[in-house]
């Protein structure tokens, strides 16, 4: 793991969100070293996802701050903050299922994209030239993923786990500083969910891209990360390296339930 180099890349400080009253997060803080890979980590309902929907945007927190490199994400529209260099997945696949593999990747290069309507319309000069490039950090991005048989596959048509892949391979198609992954692991087998595994090692340390991940497979989670931040409630439980939270009796307390030889971990 590449760890962090002592940089904070985003930080959330005192976010509450509420729904009709019921609270998601209260008084959320915690932050996201630079070049590390930091898990968020909780029961069902514990706001895992609703944390990520406000740091992309999705959802607009009650209040609070969020920052990434210095910068204030609250009031930016979500696209803006892809141009921030932020991407995510999300835990049910949200692909264009009628479009190709390469279409659903090509997608993921929008904000990268500099070319007005016209020269997009007759795709000539400028809009030719960029293409050609898009175009060429999609194919290394499909070439990385092992995506290369299903190029022209319809999306919607391809296995579920070939899916998440395309999925995985879209966010990382906009050159993301950071990106946020819901549940990637999901619904995978074990062959899969290893292969995923390494794609996010991988990701952190050959590609430099922070990594925020949402994961319910403790193992995984143990093996992977830098960090782990713990959420119950909506409220942070614990943060801290992988060892001290998986020793943490109040994390497994508030995690498992009770010692029913289920561990944190392998």
């Amino acid at each position: 793991m590449t760890g962090s180099n002592g940089d904070t890349l985003l930080e959330i400080g005192d976010m509450t969100l509420t729904f009709k009253g019921v609270a998601a997060l209260t008084r959320v803080s915690c932050t996201v070293p630079k070049g590390a890979i930091t898990s968020l980590i909780g029961p069902n309902g514990a706001g895992k996802t609703s944390m990520l929907n406000c740091i992309s945007g999705r959802y607009v927190p009650d209040s609070g701050s969020i920052t990434m490199g210095g910068r204030k994400l609250l009031g930016v529209p979500p696209h803006k903050r892809t141009a921030f260099g932020l991407a995510r997945t999300f835990q049910n696949i949200a692909l264009f299922k009628g479009l190709s593999v390469l279409d659903n990747l090509m997608t993921g290069r929008h904000s990268r994209m500099d070319y007005g309507l016209i020269a997009s319309i007759f795709y000539f000069g400028k809009a030719r030239r960029e293409e050609a490039i898009h175009r060429e950090r999609v194919e290394q991005i499909i070439d990385f993923l092992g995506l290369s048989p299903y190029r022209h596959s319809i999306a919607g048509h391809l296995p579920y786990g070939v899916q998440k892949k395309v999925e995985l391979g879209r966010a990382l198609a906009a050159e993301p500083e950071l990106i946020l992954l819901d549940e990637p692991m999901a619904g995978m087998n074990l062959e899969e969910t290893e292969d995923m595994a390494r794609y996010i090692l991988d990701i952190n340390e050959e590609w430099g891209v922070t990594v925020f991940l949402v994961e319910h497979d403790m193992g995984v989670v143990m093996d992977i990360s830098d960090k782990v931040v713990v959420l119950d409630f909506g409220r942070v439980l614990a943060s801290g390296a992988p060892d001290e939270v998986r020793s943490n009796p109040k994390v497994v307390s508030a995690y498992l339930g009770d010692d029913d030889g289920v561990h944190l971990g392998r």
